[in-house]
């Protein structure tokens, strides 16, 4: 049976029990921060993510509220695509600047496209590490490196998200983006 938003809403913890008790629609004044959300890039067929991404966009600004975009989050979070599995979790590859436990793994396939492998140990950070792998997987370094993740706010996710959550997302973000540079310096 799957749970609904309630039951999942009671087995939230620690810094997950926040976005149960917060209200929907939250924007930060901090206009660097706002400015890094909203900086665009070049619009194809009315977007500005991978194509491959339409659809989840499109789940997601289809769910009526917060809980429900969350409970989809947590589907993303136990099937991502591209898991790093925690014994290969080490200072190396921790994002830092995130709330939780987070890390990445960034590397060219034999056919020279990016491969991201992610994992947390918060469920949201987990499924929104899934939806960048499906974001940047298979993609040219160069446009994983130009990349931004507009995909995020049109999905309706990050106005649900946390002030640190958020942050946390983009230094994530960020840092595959910095990898991506890496990889093709050395490719």
């Amino acid at each position: 049976k799957q749970k609904t938003a309630y039951e999942i809403s009671l087995g939230l913890v620690g810094s997950e029990m926040c976005i149960r008790d917060r209200s929907i629609g939250f924007r930060t004044s901090d206009e660097q921060f706002q400015g890094e959300w909203s900086r665009g890039d070049v619009v194809v067929d009315g977007r500005t993510w991978p194509e491959q991404l339409d659809s989840i966009v499109e789940e997601f600004s289809s769910c009526f509220d917060s809980m429900e975009r969350y409970e989809l989050l947590f589907q993303y979070a136990k099937r991502n695509p591209s898991p790093l599995p925690v014994e290969e979790w080490d200072d190396g590859n921790q994002v830092h600047g995130c709330q939780s436990r987070a890390h990445v793994s960034c590397d060219l396939d034999h056919e020279g496209h990016f491969v991201l492998r992610g994992g947390a140990d918060a469920q949201i950070v987990q499924g929104l590490m899934a939806i960048t792998c499906l974001a940047v997987n298979g993609r040219p370094p160069q446009e994983v490196a130009d990349m931004e993740p507009t995909f995020v706010d049109e999905m309706g996710i990050k106005a649900s998200l946390t002030p640190s959550r958020s942050n946390g997302f983009l230094n994530m973000f960020k840092r595959v983006q910095e990898e991506a540079r890496l990889l093709m310096e050395g490719a």
